[in-house]
């Protein structure tokens, strides 16, 4: 991030030095944009889950909650808040953590549900968020964390389908070819087969926290013009009736900003439309996710030793707007390293899905294991949908229609190129400074004439 830097030289020392120089100095202070912190010790572990359904009269399908998970080393605290609503950042819960609960970092992961409450920015959801973070506080526990990753056949598919023009549309526009809403269920791409599950235990072993990662869009019942955590709230509830009800599951979205479930409900035209929502639906698909988590996690081992180390590099990237060039985009992102493995890059906003596999198969042939924590917000801008290249070129909804407003070309790829360069500065082989140079001569090597036939 750029910070605020104050300068109070000696006037004659300003004398002394050459212009050129302190030119110099000013613009390395100015460009400054990341902070690493590092940890080890015994990890302790907290988690909370609370109901932030608002009573506003809307009507009602399933409950609404926040889930918290806080991790501390040595004092130094990160947490995370899943929360099943649309898209959610908030400057003042964030101070207030830091202030009460001595939070260094607090992430807010919307699920993206488009089932949520019409004010989402309510003190009372507010007040709820603040309450899951304090149970996880006042039940800190001795942990250690492990993870992995598991494809299954997919749930979601590409909702912007190339056209006969080389264009692309949305799958709700049909045409002579395709039908709208892909009922026949084609499984256009490219998706993330992958469900990407992190695991909390306690010191006997027995499981408390399940990050469930996976990258689809929470809108199967969108426009059912009732309260729903869409299918991430059905699978959250699946694990953890898995578990006896003894561990919170945290929906942590990926890189859905254009992918569709597969597996949908038609639409109601309106309130007093007849044709009801069919919840069947996301009953259906978070079954079927929780069912991999569950036994993806049931797999899962921890490391034989008692410490954790955590490592985790903030950044701040500057984007102007594709179209509306006097749009700033302030794009906040934290890369984080637990025990020189697991890789966690948070993104706000709505990244495409190509984006993710990207950066996923750089981590993997750097034998680490990749998480891309997407909707994932903890200060400055929300950029809205975040397409990659080819995505954006092609174009269709979030990749070239400037409603909301759109990021740069190419902010994607910076965002992830970021994000692969701060892995190597977390695991220290990054250099800060040249490395070694010059040449050693080896043995030299005997060059014998082979003889000529004349």
């Amino acid at each position: 991030m750029i910070p605020d830097t104050h300068f109070n030289l000696n006037k004659s020392i300003m004398k002394a030095m050459n212009y050129y120089t302190v030119c110099l100095i000013i613009l390395s202070l100015l460009i400054q944009t990341d902070q690493l912190f590092g940890f080890e010790g015994r990890l302790k572990a907290g988690t909370g889950k609370v109901n932030i359904t608002p009573k506003t009269g809307e009507p009602l399908h399933d409950s609404l909650y926040a889930r918290s998970l806080v991790l501390d080393l040595n004092g130094e605290r990160l947490a995370f808040v899943s929360v099943d609503l649309g898209i959610y950042t908030s400057e003042n819960l964030e101070k207030i953590c830091k202030e009460k609960y001595g939070i260094s970092q607090l992430m807010l992961c919307s699920s993206h549900t488009h089932s949520g409450p019409r004010d989402s920015k309510s003190a009372y959801i507010e007040d709820q968020i603040i309450k899951a973070v304090d149970l996880a506080i006042r039940h800190m526990f001795l942990a250690k964390i492990c993870a992995g990753r598991s494809s299954f056949p997919q749930l979601g598919f590409n909702r912007l389908i190339v056209r006969e023009d080389g264009h692309s549309r949305e799958s709700w526009f049909p045409d002579d070819h395709y039908t709208s809403e892909n009922p026949e269920r084609i499984p256009f791409g490219p998706v993330d087969p992958e469900v990407g599950v992190i695991k909390i235990e306690d010191m006997k072993g027995e499981a408390r926290v399940i990050m469930m990662n996976y990258a689809c869009h929470s809108d199967i019942v969108c426009f059912n013009y009732a309260i729903s955590a869409d299918y991430p709230g059905v699978a959250c509830r699946k694990v953890e009736e898995a578990y006896g009800n003894k561990v919170n599951c945290l929906f942590i979205q990926g890189a859905g900003g254009n992918i569709e479930s597969l597996i949908i409900s038609s639409r109601r035209t309106g309130p007093d439309d007849s044709f009801q929502t069919d919840y069947n639906t996301i009953e259906r698909v978070g079954g079927l996710l929780a069912y991999e988590t569950v036994k993806l996690a049931k797999s899962l081992k921890h490391e034989a030793s008692d410490t954790t180390e955590i490592k985790y590099l903030d950044d701040s990237l500057r984007f102007i707007g594709r179209f509306n060039k006097s749009a700033n985009f302030n794009v906040n992102i934290s890369t984080i390293l637990i025990n020189k493995n697991i890789v966690i890059a948070t993104c706000p906003g709505e990244p495409f899905i190509q984006l993710q596999l990207d950066w996923k198969k750089k981590i993997e042939e750097a034998s680490a294991n990749p998480f891309l924590f997407g909707y994932t917000w903890y200060k400055g801008t929300w950029p809205n949908y975040i397409a990659d290249i080819k995505s954006a070129a092609q174009g269709g909804y979030g990749a070239d229609q400037d409603s909301p407003t759109l990021i740069q070309v190419g902010a994607g790829e910076s965002i992830m190129n970021k994000h692969f360069e701060n892995y190597f500065r977390l695991n220290g082989l990054m250099r800060d400074k040249s490395g070694p140079v010059g040449f050693t001569p080896g043995s030299r090597w005997i060059v014998t004439e082979v003889p000529r036939k004349n």
